[in-house]
């Protein structure tokens, strides 16, 4: 009954909001999309250099140097056409694409990588990608479709840091501050891209509007345009999805479940490598004992939890990776055992240490589904002693929590959260690094673990391609070891996509992606 009601107020809100759709849609070929519901949520100000989420939608209009291919196991083009890497590693050359061209029809140049890194790597542009690109200490031009990235010491993300770093025009931003850049309205007014879709409009929390754009090296789009709808919640896209408003979205696993035996739509499931976890706030005084962190493990049945609440769909993780070749054997399970979590509480002291004074577990997600995995865990942790009070909250009210310039760790002693690895095991460097502790990265949880951040120097210093899954293999050993983070599961993602929509690569994948989606090959049957 309850599912029926959530169903039916879903099927509402989303035919009220018909009045709201976009005439573009109703008078052209239009692919319409909830291309950024679930995870990460409607951008706002679409700023690429901030965004974690939502690349499947950005990069229609944006382009970065490479992608990942659709299976998301290999390097591929995108603005550069190929690439050297030097024995050493410091050197990386790529070719560009001589017949790239920005949306208002200016060439796509070295220039425009030289700027972008330098953007990236700015604080003050707002940029994520700052602590990424440390070791890169200058971009050679030496001519207009060769761009030449030096590094002071080898980085072995770098690659996968450049699938998310899209491509900026200087000739179009090198005139606004940089300091006024984060939240310009360029960004949702104006922007201008490379990408087989350009901007039209932005519609404030309502919808993107994006053309084909006619003049696209890969050829013109065989849509008119492009529609990114916004939905509050993954039931509402569900059922915009039924009445045909829109051909694809990201949805929950029981959403994706109402799609079953539908032969209107085809449900696409996929590994999300989105580990989720419990990060322990290194400033707070309650987690200092690792006793007490690996207590909280041990008292979570996290099978269980993946049985039930997400009905098996998911697999825990004991570190941060649960690829087969990323995971040592012979690292400790932390199987369910409420016994031993009580032992350690109680040699650690954890009634003097805090006792059953409530603890806030602070987290961005709000969808049902992990409203009730964090009431589980909360049931759970009580019967050891452990009061956490779960508070879900607005992607922006967490950022702001999280990265204030002077963190209170009273308003999240520990967060529930997740972190998209990618096929690239050293995403999760910017997470837990010691040296990406904001404002130098995204360390939140204020992580200083001497053994990770030393094994993850290591892995990312490694030169030999060989030994890079023995080095990340270090690093799982040292989080299984001393528990950093309280590493619960990898959930499989799900989305939907109608069988009006043709050539449509889509993926739950990581963040959006981005992958090499060929969306000027998209195309809708009436």
């Amino acid at each position: 009954m309850h599912r029926t009601r959530l169903l039916a107020l879903a099927l509402g809100t989303a035919l009220a909001s018909l009045a709201a759709a976009p005439t573009f849609a109703q008078t052209k070929t239009v692919i319409s999309g909830g291309f950024d519901v679930g995870p990460g949520g409607f951008q706002g100000n679409f700023n690429p250099m901030s965004a974690s989420a939502g690349f499947t939608w950005l990069s229609t209009y944006y382009e970065p140097l490479i992608v990942y291919d659709a299976k998301l196991e290999k390097i591929a083009p995108a603005l550069a056409t190929s690439w050297q890497v030097s024995p050493d590693k410091l050197t990386y050359t790529f070719k560009l694409a001589a017949d790239a061209k920005w949306h208002d029809g200016k060439p796509f140049t070295s220039a425009d990588v030289k700027f972008t890194l330098g953007l990236a790597k700015d604080a003050k542009s707002g940029s994520v990608f700052g602590a990424r690109l440390n070791a890169v200490k200058d971009v050679e031009t030496p001519d207009a479709q060769t761009a030449v990235i030096k590094l002071s010491a080898p980085n072995a993300g770098l690659m996968d840091t450049l699938t998310k770093l899209m491509m900026l025009p200087a000739h179009q931003l090198s005139a606004i501050p940089v300091d006024a850049l984060a939240k310009h309205e360029w960004w949702s007014k104006t922007p201008v891209g490379t990408g087989p879709f350009k901007w039209v409009k932005y519609e404030t929390d309502q919808y993107v509007e994006l053309a084909a754009n006619a003049d696209y090296r890969g050829g013109k789009p065989k849509v008119d345009g492009l529609v990114n709808r916004y939905f509050k919640t993954t039931a509402t896209a569900a059922a915009a999805l039924k009445s045909g408003e829109i051909q694809v979205s990201y949805v929950e696993a029981d959403d994706a479940k109402t799609f079953a035996g539908n032969n209107a739509f085809r449900v696409v499931e996929g590994d999300s490598y989105v580990v989720n976890y419990l990060g322990f706030n290194g400033d707070a005084p309650l987690w200092k004992d690792e006793r007490v962190r690996k207590a909280v493990l041990y008292a979570i049945d996290r099978n269980a939890i993946i049985a039930s609440l997400f009905g098996g769909a998911a697999k825990p993780a004991n570190c941060g990776y649960v690829a087969d070749h990323l995971v040592p054997s012979g690292i400790e399970p932390y199987a369910y055992s409420p016994d031993k979590a009580k032992a350690l509480l109680k040699e650690a002291g954890w009634d003097q240490i805090n006792g059953a004074k409530p603890i806030t577990l602070l987290s961005y997600y709000t969808a049902p589904q992990q409203v009730n995995i964090m009431a589980a865990m909360q049931a759970m942790l009580a019967q050891v002693g452990i009061n956490i009070v779960p508070k879900a909250v607005d992607v922006a009210t967490y950022n702001g929590t999280v990265y204030a310039a002077t963190p209170d760790w009273t308003q999240y002693p520990v967060v529930y959260a997740g972190i998209q690895i990618g096929p690239d095991p050293s995403g999760i460097n910017v997470a837990i690094n010691e040296k990406q502790i904001p404002p130098a990265g995204g360390n939140v949880a204020r992580v200083r673990d001497a053994g990770v951040t030393s094994a993850l120097d290591a892995a990312l210093a490694e030169t030999d391609d060989n030994k890079l899954a023995s080095r990340y293999q270090d690093v799982c050993k040292a989080m299984n070891k001393s528990v950093p983070w309280g590493t619960m599961w990898v959930a499989k993602r799900y989305g939907v996509v109608s069988t009006k929509a043709k050539d449509l690569v889509w993926l739950p994948a990581p963040a959006g992606g981005p992958y090499d989606q060929k969306a000027q090959n998209w195309s809708v049957t009436p």
